[in-house]
């Protein structure tokens, strides 16, 4: 008897050790809007490229914490030089641009074009961008359109931070607004474009938003939204967010209203004291519910 204990507990372990490791999985991710694809043949097996564009920006969604690694390829065309070079620009949330400078690279000698249509890949060249916890929009352009480069993007999830998070409440006035989920209550904020979500706190520390945008009925499928964040009336950050009608979440008071899924993104607060503004930059969708939330360990910055 002791003997099958044994066996099942050694069972259960491996399962749960195998699910674990399964939910931390590295995972490759498409482009959500430019999508021209470039097929490449590596080792006998096919391998999908996305074109990047001069104009037309890739954008990548994924949900931090994690790596973001860029796998890129050159075409090198019948009348290219032995070597190529090429610059790839990138943004993460509508912040500053970072510029990725890839030169010297040689025609590949493992892979080639499917039907080698297009010419030889070059040398395969990547880079590693780091992303911390909540929901994040990469966006990605080729600084000139002289060489053709396609990228493949993979992402490795990484450990959030153990923090206790409470509630912090923003600046008056404000409009309060209380959702159920699961049986609990949970206090957020309705803010617009005409009414955004004032927060003054001080740092070091980390603000964390959990964003809903409000849905009708009648609204069916994923809908997509914008945050621009300002810290001290100056533009750091813009969210491209996207949500769904929450199938566990309603509110107390409202049944003509369904909360989206909450999206979630934190910020960053430098030493000192910050005024921080949360604006919806859409103006045909809905007002959008904001919960705002700060680690425990940081209540002493508080006033």
């Amino acid at each position: 008897m002791k003997k099958i204990q044994i066996i099942l507990l050694i069972i259960f372990m491996s399962v749960s050790g195998i699910m674990a490791q399964s939910g931390k999985k590295s995972h490759w991710l498409k482009p959500s809007n430019f999508r021209k694809r470039v097929t490449t043949v590596v080792s006998e097996k096919s391998r999908y490229y996305y074109s990047l564009d001069t104009y037309k920006a890739s954008i990548i969604n994924v949900q931090g914490p994690g790596k973001l690694r860029v796998l890129t390829r050159g075409r090198f065309l019948p009348d290219e030089g032995d070597k190529i070079k090429y610059r790839i620009r990138y943004s993460i949330d509508g912040g500053e641009e970072e510029t990725i400078k890839i030169s010297g690279v040689e025609r590949s000698k493992k892979a080639t074009y499917y039907k080698g249509s297009l010419g030889v890949p070059g040398q395969l060249k990547d880079f590693t961008i780091e992303l911390g916890r909540g929901d994040h929009n990469i966006e990605f352009v080729i600084d000139d359109n002289s060489v053709n480069v396609a990228a493949r993007y993979i992402f490795i999830p990484g450990k959030k931070k153990k923090h206790k998070w409470i509630a912090y409440s923003p600046m008056l006035p404000s409009d309060p607004v209380d959702l159920i989920s699961r049986e609990r209550i949970y206090h957020y904020y309705r803010f617009s474009k005409e009414k955004p979500l004032k927060i003054e706190i001080n740092g070091p520390t980390e603000l964390r938003l959990l964003s809903r945008i409000e849905n009708h009925y009648q609204m069916k499928g994923r809908i997509q939204y914008r945050l621009q964040v300002k810290e001290n009336g100056v533009v750091i950050n813009t969210y491209q967010l996207s949500s769904r009608p929450s199938q566990v979440t309603e509110y107390k008071n409202n049944k003509e209203l369904i909360p989206g899924k909450a999206c979630e993104f934190v910020i960053n607060v430098p030493k000192g004291r910050y005024t921080y503004e949360i604006i919806p930059l859409d103006k045909s969708k809905n007002s959008v519910l904001g919960r705002l939330l700060f680690p425990k360990k940081d209540v002493e910055l508080k006033d």
